[in-house]
């Protein structure tokens, strides 16, 4: 079995990615793919919240 993952671990790299999916997100999600321990996806996913005239929040 394949040792959970550890952020002390992770390469520059793939942290410095998956704070950029987090910079500006105000409503969304990030989801992070691992396979055999090691990341091999990062997903964005964000939403754009309007108000009743239209206008972003």
């Amino acid at each position: 079995m394949t040792q959970p993952l550890s952020p002390d671990a992770l390469p520059n790299e793939t942290l410095r990615r998956v704070i950029e999916a987090l910079r500006g997100l105000r409503y969304g999600a990030v989801e992070i793919t691992v396979h055999d321990g090691r990341v091999v996806q990062i997903e964005r996913t964000e939403k754009l919240r309007l108000s009743s005239s239209g206008e972003q929040c």
